[in-house]
């Protein structure tokens, strides 16, 4: 047979593509391993090349990395930020139909014959050359206003836990689409080649708090490559599963048999060109590298006192909330691009005034102090700190309601975040709400807007980081969001 006839007749279609998939996953491999080796022309000239999937920034960026201190189960705002002198009036009446305005209420107390108004019992007072009202619940935090935006006028779509907090974290209801810090990691990358572009911190749960669960695909990398994903450190034993080498293996052997690993894997991503055997490797690549770089991270022991004494007496105690945010400072001295602090606790569906008083105790101080040592190390102007949970509670006591307890229903009509640094305009409270904390009356702020604007700062315009998949391109705001002009620099 003419060799040139045998050749055309052996290209199929399959195998074109079979060959294309090979030459493609060896350029996703090199990537993986060396993500500076397809740098952009553009990094040679000093601009704002990436070293994610975006070839370079839409605009110059405000903040190099975030920490979210992310207040799981919905904080009580009315308790905490959103001070309402008028309530007081409406001590144990019905919240007025007008309005509730038969706005949708949780299965918890849709039973409930009447729904008694419950003032908050804690004292407010106001703070900073402003004014804010804060909660005498936050002492330190109420020191540190003129640091922070207060936004008092965030909403959200869902009202029970799971949809809300994946709808905040990911910008769907609908388990599976790929978190904030997925799309950060997948999108610009990160300058870090020793520690994860994600890492996820869950503080053991507080005294006070009463909490729901939290699932790893919270953090989790969608229908984006896994590499993508956040890693989640531990608090007891190896932060990583696996991290040190069992008895009689030395960092020597490991790094042999990585090596063997590693051409076993090629070879298969050359026969399949399956990009997830180049995120494998990838992956193996990195945890070797922290090996060294996680316990050094995770070795507090060289801090200076006074840095300790600011964090609070929890600062030793691995796992706890102080220590993790002790920990959100270090990794972001070292790159990491995203940093996500879980605090579980804040679900007072009953007894909330007892509850809430032992779980400040854990939160108010560590949260003051991250603030306090960025800004002491020049670093607050390019870290953005996002505080906040799913949604907000009720104004309106589930269960009995006396003078001095009383409990609060889901309310994601309105509640309260703050942030600061990277950007954000320091010393102002965005938005308001009427006399109930029930509706927003000016400038709401969707969760939408609330990512768009995050994705903002890190020099991104939200609605050019999309992924294809199935014929359409997916967005971490859908095809919604906003950037809150107001509250930026």
């Amino acid at each position: 047979m003419d060799p040139f006839l045998e050749y055309k007749l052996a290209m199929t279609r399959r195998h074109f593509f079979g060959r294309s998939a090979c030459g493609l996953g060896g350029a996703a491999l090199g990537a993986c391993l060396n993500p500076s080796i397809f740098a952009n022309e553009l990094a040679a000239g000093g601009n704002m090349a990436t070293q994610g999937v975006m070839p370079a920034l839409h605009h110059a960026p405000k903040a190099k990395r975030i920490i979210w201190l992310f207040m799981a189960d919905g904080p009580s705002q009315l308790d905490l930020w959103d001070y309402k002198p008028k309530l007081g009036e409406y001590y144990d009446k019905d919240l007025p139909e007008s309005i509730r305005n038969g706005q949708r209420i949780t299965t918890m107390t849709s039973g409930q014959s009447r729904f008694p108004c419950a003032p908050s019992i804690f004292k407010f007072a106001q703070h900073g050359q402003h004014g804010a009202w804060v909660s005498e619940l936050l002492p330190s935090m109420a020191g540190m206003v003129d640091d922070i935006c207060i936004v008092k006028s965030m909403h959200t779509d869902a009202i029970n836990h799971d949809p809300a907090i994946t709808f905040i974290t990911t910008g769907s209801e609908i388990p599976g689409r790929p978190s904030l810090g997925a799309w950060l990691s997948y999108g610009i990358g990160s300058p870090n080649d020793d520690l994860p572009a994600f890492v996820v911190l869950i503080s053991r749960l507080a005294q006070g708090g009463q909490t729901q669960a939290l699932f790893s695909r919270l953090w989790g990398s969608g229908f984006l490559p896994t590499k993508h994903a956040g890693v989640s450190l531990r608090s007891s034993g190896d932060p990583v599963l696996y991290l040190s080498n069992p008895p009689g293996v030395t960092a020597d052997v490991r790094r042999q048999m990585l090596d063997g690993l590693g051409e076993l894997n090629q070879e298969r991503l050359a026969e399949v060109g399956d990009p997830e055997i180049a995120a494998r490797i990838a992956q193996y690549e990195m945890a070797f590298r922290m090996q060294t770089s996680v316990p050094e991270l995770a070795d507090i022991s060289k801090e200076p006192k006074h840095v300790l004494e600011m964090y609070g007496d929890e600062v030793t105690q691995p796992g706890s909330f102080a220590y993790n945010c002790l920990l959100a400072r270090r990794m972001a001295e070292r790159g990491v691009r995203f940093t996500q602090v879980f605090l579980r606790g804040w679900d007072h569906h009953g007894g909330l005034p007892g509850s809430i008083r032992q779980l400040v105790k854990a939160a108010d101080q560590p949260c003051a102090a991250l603030i306090k040592d960025l800004k002491q190390r020049g670093m607050l102007d390019d870290t953005l700190i996002v505080w906040g949970g799913e949604f907000g509670r009720t104004v309106y006591s589930q269960g009995t309601l006396t003078k001095d307890n009383y409990g609060r229903d889901h309310h994601p009509r309105n509640f309260t975040m703050w942030m600061a640094g990277g950007g954000i305009k320091p010393g102002i409270v965005h938005g308001e709400t009427d006399d109930f904390s029930y509706n927003i009356t000016e400038k709401p702020v969707h969760v939408h807007d609330l990512n768009a604007t995050i994705l903002h700062l890190l020099g991104i315009d939200h609605e050019k980081l999309t992924y294809r998949l199935q014929g359409r391109d997916f967005r971490l705001t859908d095809v919604h969001g906003k950037i809150v002009t107001e509250i930026l620099v």
